[in-house]
């Protein structure tokens, strides 16, 4: 697609072109009423010193509604703007782009014609404060490759264990480092707040602000695995140069063709402190469930109250999750490290059921990842129990289960599972097939659960194996890490960090963490206990065999076809289609790198970390959604990435990426999952949408500090910028 670039070598000059090259409309003229337009929406032109703005925000902010609420929207080539199907309130009004600062807020309301004036940045500084986290981040400096692997505390402050960038970017920087769990780049962490305290250097002040707040301990642990001294090194270089002046040099484009098209919708839910981890809208297999309804949203650590948001009254709501046993943990049970510079040492987090993601069946009910007790598994689970999968294979231990939630009777149900679970994903049979489960594949058979009431008898669970000795059939297996037996199977231990059934065959794909990590299928066979099989896809990565080379996958999904997409520590978009499988898929051969030439890695776009080696970009995309059904508005079938540095939505169509950025609040938008919905399939564009919610774990990151409260987001492509 065509960009339009602004440049930070000629933004002084342009700026000065600008001053003496006004362009002023004729008197009395009302370019905003040359935007065909309805009662409930708001239009105009937005101009600049130099005439029309194209390609910057317009935002609409109220807070008339029983909770506040915010429309975003792009100008067209001639400046236009259209923020369509307003609720009656009053807006705040203003405009937000690249090249720009913020505009003057203008008070409006639905059915009003309004011009706005876009105000240039002073200088390309002033600019680039208003650029997404990824540019900021992409200014830090790696590593070099000769300082690995490391040589630890007495050689240059690198674990021994970290023996590539590659994974050092995984480990300390990307979605299984710091930026899995909340933005970098932002500017709450680009600058180090004086609320901190007062330091020696930027050394002193990291040391100090990752062992901040509850998640201090675990923040601390990670630098003191992959080698605190260098990674405190390489944070405080980055903010001393920022504090010194240094800032993105090349600027974001502007939004272009496609990505002018989009409706951008807000709404507040849940409280300050507390942040989501997922959210629930319909049901993947059939996005007309829940048409209209409410969209749930899970809060992991910080709340048992399950924050609901209806978009059609703006009401935000919340449903408390209950759990089975007293004996519970609680995330309270974890008190901050040392103060934080937002809450001193106020216990923010509460959660017992630490709710974590959803699945949504036919009949509008929400089945949640979340806790029910403690960690010790009951008698069913563990050896002596009759149940057959445990007789295989028995569990001692899982850190969450169930909830059950129905909306029609308003009624909670507790279910414990042996196994753990973390995302979830219904098949066409209505099994649920989970993450979270370790060494094992996990299922719950809803149907056998509503028919029954048993909820031993619908779970099941079995180890991975995969089919080395050729035979097509499960047989005794060797364990993990012992050599190949040509007469046996191989067990594997590579557990599920996203899933999702294959349209296509029923089968069941995951994600596995790791260095370089990859995919895992599981064909369930008759008995999937004791008849179930998988197989083993290594991402490509330090294989001179390989065209292609990434590592780490984080989120994954399945389209029509059978394709699995998924994102990638190493900044890909990555797609792996086992149909172009040349050798056998089992045998002795078959256990990861035997399919190279199914891969293909898109580069996600955006600049990459100084000194980085790698081909991907510095993007930390956490997990990604296939849109089989046009959902968006931009095709069936198109894959989709949470763009959690970019701040946005990034869809790949036809080899080439779109990004419908989130400019308001800046730093707010840190998708962890991504979900859609039709409302009305008769009303094109406007009766669907895909939703996300801001999963950062700091949400006081965000604009707007500790009064801001993770928003829920709902995206639009329209026909063009100014349908309505």
């Amino acid at each position: 697609m065509a960009r339009n670039v602004f440049s930070s070598s000629n933004i002084g000059v342009a700026v000065a072109v600008l001053a003496v090259s006004a362009v002023a409309l004729p008197a009395g003229q009302s370019p905003g009423g040359t935007v065909p337009m309805d009662s409930d929406d708001i239009a105009g032109v937005v101009t600049g010193p130099n005439g029309p703005e194209a390609g910057v925000w317009v935002i609409a902010e109220t807070r008339d509604l029983p909770t506040r609420h915010v429309k975003i929207v792009v100008t067209d080539d001639a400046g236009r703007y259209l923020v369509p199907d307003l609720p009656q309130a009053t807006y705040d009004v203003w405009v937000r782009g690249y090249g720009l600062v913020d505009s003057e807020k203008v008070r409006a309301e639905p059915g009003e014609a309004l011009d706005l004036t876009a105000v240039v940045a002073a200088d390309a500084r002033a600019a680039a404060e208003y650029y997404p986290a990824l540019y900021w981040f992409a200014l830090l400096q790696l590593p070099a490759p000769g300082e690995f692997p490391g040589t630890g505390p007495e050689g240059n402050g690198i674990s021994p264990n970290i023996g590539s960038q590659g994974e050092w970017i995984r480990s300390v920087v990307n979605t299984d480092g710091c930026t899995g769990c909340h933005a970098l780049g932002n500017k709450a962490t680009r600058e180090i707040p004086d609320a901190l305290g007062d330091f020696d250097s930027h050394a002193a002040a990291w040391d100090r602000r990752v062992q901040s707040g509850q998640a201090g301990a675990t923040m601390d642990a990670r630098l003191a695995r992959v080698g605190r001294q260098s990674a405190l090194a390489m944070y405080a270089d980055w903010t001393d140069r920022i504090q010194a002046g240094e800032y993105p040099s090349t600027p974001p484009p502007r939004p272009q063709g496609v990505e002018r098209n989009v409706v951008v919708s807000l709404w507040d839910w849940s409280e300050p402190e507390a942040y989501m981890h997922d959210l629930i809208s319909a049901d993947k297999r059939n996005p007309r469930v829940n048409a209209n309804g409410p969209v749930y949203g899970a809060p992991e650590n910080s709340t048992d109250d399950m924050p609901v948001v209806d978009p059609n009254t703006h009401v935000a709501s919340v449903v408390p999750l209950p759990v089975r046993d007293a004996a519970t943990p609680s995330s309270a049970d974890t008190p901050p490290k040392l103060p934080s510079p937002y809450w001193d040492d106020e216990v923010i987090w509460t959660s017992r059921t630490v709710a974590h993601s959803f699945a949504m069946d036919t009949q509008a009910r929400v089945w949640i990842a979340s806790r029910v007790r403690p960690a010790e598994t009951t008698a069913f689970c563990r050896g002596g129990s009759n149940h057959p999968a445990a007789r295989a294979f028995p569990i001692e231990r899982s850190n969450r289960q169930m909830h059950l939630w129905n909306p029609e009777t308003r009624e909670i149900t507790t279910i414990d599972t042996c196994f753990g679970t973390h995302h979830l994903n219904f098949d066409e049979e209505d099994k649920l097939w989970f993450t979270g489960s370790g060494p094992v594949v996990a299922w719950f058979d809803a149907r056998v659960f509503d028919e029954t009431g048993d909820e031993q008898l619908a779970q099941g669970w079995t180890v991975q194996v995969l089919d080395t000795n050729g035979n097509g059939r499960r047989d005794a297996y060797v364990e993990p890490g012992e050599p190949i037996d040509p007469a046996k199977d191989t067990r594997i231990e590579r557990g599920y960090y996203g899933v999702a059934p294959s349209p296509l065959d029923g089968s069941i794909w995951g994600s596995t963490l790791g260095m370089p990590g990859g995919l895992v299928r599981f064909v369930p066979g008759d008995d999937p206990v004791n008849t179930g099989l998988v197989e083993f896809y290594e991402v490509p990565w330090n294989d001179p065999e390989a065209s292609v080379q990434g590592f780490s996958p984080r989120g994954m999904d399945v389209d029509s076809n059978g394709v699995v997409w998924t994102v990638l520590s190493s900044g890909h978009f990555a797609s792996f289609d086992r149909s172009r499988c040349d050798g056998p898929l089992n045998g002795p051969t078959a256990t990861g790198r035997h399919c190279r030439e199914g891969w293909t890695l898109y580069p996600f776009p955006g600049p990459n970390y100084k000194g980085a080696t790698g081909s991907g970009s510095a993007e930390s995309a956490y997990y990604n959604f296939t849109d089989r059904f046009n959902l968006l508005g931009v095709g069936e079938n198109v894959p989709l990435a949470t763009g959690n540095l970019s701040e946005g939505v990034l869809a790949l169509v036809d080899g080439e990426f779109y990004n419908f950025r989130v400019p308001y609040p800046l730093g707010s938008f840190f998708g962890k999952g991504l979900d859609g919905r039709i409302d009305d399939p008769s009303a094109g564009w406007k009766g669907r949408g895909i939703w996300t919610t801001s999963g950062s774990r700091a949400p006081f990151h965000a604009e707007g500090g500790t009064e801001r409260v993770a928003p829920v987001f709902k995206f639009q492509v329209r026909p063009d910028p100014l349908a309505h």
